[in-house]
């Protein structure tokens, strides 16, 4: 498959700079600045040596050690000027062209990128610290992208083609990845990547990152602890999914939780947990498996809390009547860019899927079953932070009555300088006597001491 093997006596050799390749292929970074023309004469020869597919069914440690000889081999018979550093370099994109995700394998294992966007063949952004910025990483040309795009589609059982030019996956570490292809994307394929967050980040730590106040993070802790029924909602990469985290992190250890998502990113720190996973068609168009289907089931676990990653369809209504009957303390988030926002998707979503609905009857049933709602946002700099804390009072009139208790005030600093920059209103949280009831009332009212 790679040709004639390179002579016995290199051999050890070899195995040392196998080694150094497998060290390299955790790097965050590029550490040798290869000349792009150089490995692209290594790559050339490589791939008119092997069979791809073939190659990509080896175990990684012998596959690893098998390019670093081929590649040895080349630059001997090239005569090419490459150290062995360098030449592990080269091996290292050869061994991510062929069971990895290319040129971008690398901004994985980068701990600050969040998101990685490829817009085509010579255009990659990664969202680094909060911030969006091009980055030099390139592919070869636009069926390298493809090529890419099919092997990750393949990995969930699924393919890129004219005919299923979307589809949605999850790589082996969790991240969660869009693909979108000609002819329904212009300009060659779109890969976009929602990296697996490894660090659990508890209210403490979201406190001291400037993500919310001191006071703010004790009301979360006790309304958790208490098992009020809470959504997130905010935009996009605001924070939802680590807020929820955060929150899971202080339920008892003796609930039985699970978990219904679309793509697996809830991580909770805790001893009983069942992750749900929803599942999509398949190529014959059938074995579909809805968040709503996941729910019903749900009930049948024995759930002590049900957490659903985004609520975005029908599965809204068995959401809050599972909120209604006896699973207090569920949690889940939502698209909308305010509190009051979220309330009117939640009531639109109803409306939209449940077409026996009224108004009055969704709106009687979000206001029954939801204690809080926080909004997270994400500033200007990237920091993402709670701008909002409301709570649900009642349906009065027609209209559900909610009032604010702690908010991010439009004049301070950004949190990110001053915690003041978080106040509490001063309101009275209507469920004090529950909280009271889990022997939490004199903390809540510390927590809410001016």
């Amino acid at each position: 498959m790679f040709g004639r093997k390179i002579e016995n006596e290199r051999v050890g050799s070899l195995a040392n700079s196998e080694e150094v390749f497998v060290s390299q292929a955790t790097s965050t970074e590029r550490e040798f600045d290869v000349p792009p023309e150089l490995i692209e004469r290594v790559r050339k020869q490589f791939f008119n040596r092997i069979d791809p597919t073939a190659a990509s069914t080896m175990p990684p440690d012998e596959l690893s050690l098998r390019i670093t000889e081929a590649v040895s081999k080349i630059v001997d018979e090239e005569k090419l000027q490459v150290n062995w550093m360098e030449q592990s370099a080269i091996a290292r994109e050869l061994f991510d062209d062929i069971v990895g995700i290319g040129p971008i394998e690398n901004l994985l294992s980068d701990p600050r990128v969040t998101d990685i966007l490829v817009n085509g063949s010579d255009t990659v952004y990664v969202e680094r610290d909060g911030r969006l910025e091009l980055t030099s990483y390139k592919f070869r040309d636009e069926d390298h992208v493809l090529e890419v795009a099919r092997r990750i589609a393949a990995s969930v059982g699924r393919r890129v083609d004219e005919a299923n030019p979307m589809v949605d996956a999850r790589l082996k570490d969790g991240s969660r990845v869009n693909v979108i292809a000609p002819p329904l994307s212009v300009y060659g394929t779109i890969i976009s990547i929602r990296k697996f967050s490894k660090q659990f980040m508890s209210l403490k730590d979201l406190c001291a990152g400037g993500s919310c106040s001191t006071a703010m993070a004790r009301f979360l802790e006790i309304a958790a602890r208490c098992r009020l029924n809470i959504l997130v909602s905010g935009g996009t990469g605001s924070g939802k999914t680590t807020l929820l985290n955060a929150l899971s992190g202080l339920i008892d250890e003796n609930e039985r939780i699970v978990t219904i998502e679309d793509a697996a990113e809830i991580a909770l720190q805790r001893p009983h947990v069942v992750s749900l996973e929803t599942r999509q068609r398949n190529t014959e168009g059938t074995g579909d498996v809805s968040q709503r289907d996941l729910l019903r089931n749900s009930l049948r676990m024995r759930p002590d809390r049900i957490i659903i990653g985004e609520v975005r369809g029908s599965e809204v209504y068995d959401m809050l009547q599972a909120m209604n009957t006896g699973h207090d303390g569920s949690m889940s988030t939502i698209h909308a860019n305010s509190a009051r926002d979220a309330l009117l998707r939640l009531e639109n979503l109803m409306l939209s899927t449940l077409s026996n609905y009224q108004s009055r009857g969704a709106r009687q049933q979000i206001s029954s079953a939801l204690d809080l709602v926080i909004h997270v946002e994400r500033g200007a700099n990237g920091q993402r932070f709670i701008r909002e804390i409301s709570e649900i009072v009642a349906l009065e009139a027609d209209v559900i009555s909610s009032q604010t208790l702690f908010e991010y005030a439009e004049d301070a600093d950004h949190p990110e300088q001053d915690s003041s920059a978080f106040r509490y209103t001063g309101g009275r949280p209507h469920f004090e006597e529950k909280i009271a009831k889990f022997g939490l009332g004199e903390e809540l009212q510390e927590a809410l001491r001016p």
